[in-house]
């Protein structure tokens, strides 16, 4: 059968996404993301080369997007990823650390959002003391959003597709005003005093967190109509729709702001970007934007990362208590993430944020790439010129990154570390616990059958 047993029998609403519903997801989790929180982190590291490191990323993430493809038609599932992992390793340390480094990356987007909504919150508001708002802002956003996460996989699906309509509509609208007013002059774009290879490629990493969202359409494989059709029609339409919203407004934003600007105002560059065209009122406009786009990428984003844990506990992978919590499994996984989330909103930055989901995420792209080429590349009939390709960018964009913030910011480096070795160790010694457990079960059934 296309779905697992486990699928099944966890709750989930079969059939209960359409096409359009799962796009709207999918875009939900990027623009979200992409648009108001990295524009101006990519710039900080591009300098005026910074458009194009959105178009870089969109190259790297459309050969990533090849192998999540040709796995969800042939093994659709609401593990998504975590399935794919277990279909290319085995059930053991690697499918496990992996799974949990992706699962992690998107905890830490989900944070990278919720501080985007406190900041461009802030903008509507007098307050110098952004230190503190902006974490209690972001962390008052995830409760919202756990709440109203209770609620059905249709609801979420039919709130996507309305926000999506809104803010890409919004966007749009922002993106034309821009480069009407800036009379298509974009003086900033180019190489400046910040653009180096090196710099451009760790930009080009960030740039991808833009455009890894659409990994969330694979998590809902069981829940998306027709899968074996939608999940690739899914991840390739979000994928296109947001090259071009992210082209659109890295220029609209060039031609209207110097890198200079751009870099001072890099928490909320849009904003400042929209006071050429629209005056004040352009301030109220984005921000407005920005709060839809940030609620919607989490709403979005929650859904799917919360059932791809509840997957992997299922699947015995990680380890699992409900602490007194009521409820379910995905309720229990929907609480632990929120938690994680909000933690990350409350003591991390947004560049540093941005810079750890970046890294965790390559690190796990690499990982499914190697495993469909190693292990099932004739199974779902891969290329692999593609494959390599794949991994080959995945590297390179890595290794720009890591050398960046050796350079710059070692903290980013260590809490990485400590994260792969906390994770991988941590796997391995659970798994030996299950292992040993499932073998003195399977020795007291056969001393039972023997007497």
């Amino acid at each position: 059968m296309a779905n697992d047993q486990s699928d099944e029998h966890s709750g989930y609403e079969e059939d209960s996404l359409s096409l359009t519903g799962s796009v709207a997801m999918g875009t939900g989790v990027m623009i979200g993301a992409g648009i108001f929180a990295l524009t101006g982190q990519v710039a900080q590291q591009a300098g005026g080369l910074f458009p194009l490191a959105f178009l870089a990323a969109a190259i790297v993430a459309g050969f990533s997007s090849y192998s999540y493809v040709k796995m969800a038609q042939e093994y659709p599932s609401a593990g998504g990823i975590g399935m794919f992992l277990m279909k290319a390793y085995g059930k053991g340390t690697v499918t496990a650390g992996m799974a949990l480094l992706m699962y992690f990356s998107m905890v830490i987007n989900e944070s990278l959002v919720a501080r985007t909504f406190g900041t461009y919150t802030l903008q509507l508001m007098n307050v110098k003391d952004t230190t503190f708002w902006v974490p209690a802002l972001g962390a008052g956003l995830l409760v919202v959003v756990f709440i109203i996460n209770i609620m059905s996989t249709s609801f979420i699906g039919k709130f996507s597709m309305v926000t999506a309509a809104i803010k890409i509509g919004g966007i749009l609208i922002f993106a034309g005003a821009g480069l009407y007013v800036s009379g298509l002059s974009f003086d900033a774009v180019g190489v400046t005093q910040r653009t180096s290879s090196t710099s451009f490629l760790s930009a080009t990493a960030l740039a991808l967190l833009a455009y890894k969202g659409f990994t969330t359409i694979t998590n809902s494989g069981s829940e998306i109509k027709e899968p074996k059709k939608n999940i690739g029609r899914s991840i390739i339409w979000s994928l296109s729709i947001c090259l071009v919203v992210y082209l659109l407004v890295a220029l609209a934003v060039s031609g209207n702001l110097s890198v200079s600007q751009i870099i001072e105002h890099r928490d909320y560059a849009l904003s400042k970007a929209s006071e050429p065209a629209f005056g004040q009122w352009g301030r109220y406009f984005i921000v407005g934007l920005a709060i839809i786009a940030t609620i919607s990428g989490l709403l979005a984003s929650t859904f799917a990362v919360s059932r791809m844990l509840a997957m992997l506990s299922e699947m015995k992978l990680v380890p699992h208590k409900h602490f007194g919590v009521p409820g379910d499994i995905q309720k229990h996984t929907l609480v632990y993430t929120i938690v994680i989330a909000i933690a990350l909103t409350i003591f991390f930055d947004l560049g540093r944020i941005a810079s750890l989901g970046a890294i965790f995420y390559i690190v796990m792209d690499i990982a499914i790439h190697w495993g469909v080429l190693r292990h099932l590349k004739e199974d779902v009939k891969a290329n692999t010129a593609i494959l390599v390709t794949a991994i080959v960018l995945d590297v390179v964009i890595l290794a720009a990154s890591l050398w960046m913030k050796a350079t710059s910011d070692m903290l980013v480096i260590w809490v990485s570390l400590i994260g792969f070795v906390v994770i991988f160790a941590g796997e391995r010694w659970f798994l030996a616990r299950v292992d040993d457990s499932e073998h003195q079960h399977d020795e007291q059934q056969r001393e039972q059958h023997a007497t």
